[in-house]
């Protein structure tokens, strides 16, 4: 499982300033995923960043520095996206894709155990 351990460690530091949060980290995607409140919310994949948001704001989000769209066995994975090093280099782009990502997880349901 290859992943950015700079960038694995950056999401971390941004995640464990917020109080009140639950954030479990599991190697999944052949990268490291962090759960928020027990549910999926960002991953690392390679160098790039995973991200989780609402799937109406596609069209939107898909306009940013950095996305690319989520393709998995031809199929396109609305709500989902990898944004590249061009798109999350900067702090304050980081943080948006971190807020974008944790926003969603404030609404999504937990998957079935």
């Amino acid at each position: 499982m290859a992943y950015n351990l700079a960038l694995a460690d950056r999401v971390r530091k941004f995640l464990e300033a917020i109080p009140k949060i639950k954030i479990e980290e599991k190697k999944m995607f052949s990268g490291l995923t962090f759960m928020v409140n027990g549910k999926m919310c960002v991953s690392i994949s390679d160098d790039n960043l995973m991200c989780r948001f609402e799937a109406e704001i596609q069209d939107e989000v898909g306009e940013r520095n950095g996305f690319q769209t989520m393709i998995m066995k031809g199929r396109e994975y609305k709500g989902y996206c990898y944004v590249n090093k061009d798109g999350y280099e900067s702090k304050k782009e980081f943080e948006y894709w971190l807020n974008l990502c944790l926003d969603f997880n404030e609404k999504a349901k937990s998957s079935k155990k």
